[in-house]
């Protein structure tokens, strides 16, 4: 197990910081990436003012987060109504995809063995993983891509833009989601996807994969929100990206079903703990540095990810996701009224 961290950026004098400044790398690192503080430019004038007013001044307007708190509720109704409709099409075409894996392997025997075919070593690969694992998969795919993306000069803009989530930008709601998806460094990617993959066969074993996917998704809307109206009240804005606060919840979640697993620290598998006491470690740690002021993680959004983690797990699960018969039903008469009579 690794720590999760959320990183938060710091403030950017221009675009080009941003590229060493993911992490707090001292002068002589981002002078080693290829980057050399210089005197402002027209460029970065209008970069900056693209970002919006967090980089000139920093309203402390409640009002802004109106706009970003119907966003997370709106896309959190959609992520847990979209896995229910995904969850009961599934559950419908179950049958035929019998009955086509049936055809599929009497067609194999059939056809003469390849030697070496690697598209069989893939899915024997593919089929040797958990459901969990190949569930995360693609998530971790799209996280790879978009650490890619960083790296092409020409997206900096857009990246800073719709990658990086700050409650003083001009761009508010798209990055409650897209900064999920974001990691500038190597390291704090690798680490994040460690501890998704490894929780993964259990979150997704106790959650179904429908129902994992809209936590994951709605978890890293809610964690970037807590962020939101801590650096509002505070006033300390600035940027941040990445998949910790999706990741404590599923942390949190569980540890939460399960306090008595124990789990270990990568570099120290000698010292075991249970899922418990992690939990409440980690809390403990994300409030001290929320009420210490820590700038080197964005601890809110750990804190609230991990929050909702818990609470879902308690009474979320029950609220939520037992009640959607309602929805299912609703969703089966408009799809079958216009069906043909069999």
């Amino acid at each position: 197990m690794v720590s999760v961290v959320n990183q938060q950026l710091p403030q950017l004098q221009d675009v080009a910081e941003l590229l060493c400044l993911s992490t707090r790398w001292p002068h002589s690192l981002q002078q080693r990436c290829g980057f050399r503080k210089a005197g402002r430019k027209p460029e970065s004038r209008r970069a900056e003012e693209e970002l919006g007013p967090a980089h000139t001044h920093s309203p402390r307007a409640f009002g802004r987060l109106l706009r970003p708190l119907v966003f997370t509720v709106g896309f959190t109704g959609c992520s847990f109504g979209s896995a229910a409709i995904w969850q009961y099409e599934t559950l419908k075409s179950r049958v035929q995809s019998y009955f086509d894996e049936i055809r599929a392997d009497w067609l194999e025997k059939l056809r003469p063995q390849k030697r070496g075919d690697f598209r069989k070593e893939i899915n024997q690969w593919w089929q040797s993983l958990s459901e969990g694992q190949r569930t995360v998969t693609g998530i971790i795919a799209a996280n790879a891509l978009v650490f890619l993306c960083w790296r092409v000069p020409s997206l900096q803009r857009t990246m800073i833009r719709y990658f990086a989530a700050d409650p003083a930008s001009k761009t508010l709601c798209s990055p409650m989601l897209l900064s999920t998806f974001s990691h500038f460094s190597f390291f704090h990617m690798a680490a994040n996807m460690y501890v998704l993959w490894s929780f993964s066969t259990s979150a997704v074993s106790m959650l179904g994969r429908e129902q994992f996917l809209a936590v994951y998704l709605s978890a890293g809307v809610i964690s970037t929100f807590a962020s939101y109206v801590c650096k509002t009240a505070t006033g300390r804005f600035g940027p941040s990206l990445g998949a910790s606060g999706a990741i404590m919840t599923v942390l949190a979640a569980v540890c939460t079903k399960m306090p008595e697993a124990k789990l270990s620290i990568i570099f120290l598998p000698m010292f075991t703990f249970s899922a418990a006491n992690a939990l409440k470690g980690i809390i403990a740690m994300d409030t001290a540095g929320l009420v210490l002021g820590w700038k080197f993680f964005d601890h809110a959004a750990h804190l609230g990810g991990a929050l909702f983690g818990v609470w879902y797990i308690m009474f979320g699960h029950e609220l939520i996701w037992k009640n959607r018969e309602p929805f299912v039903k609703l969703w089966h008469e408009l799809r079958t009224r216009g069906a043909p009579p069999r």
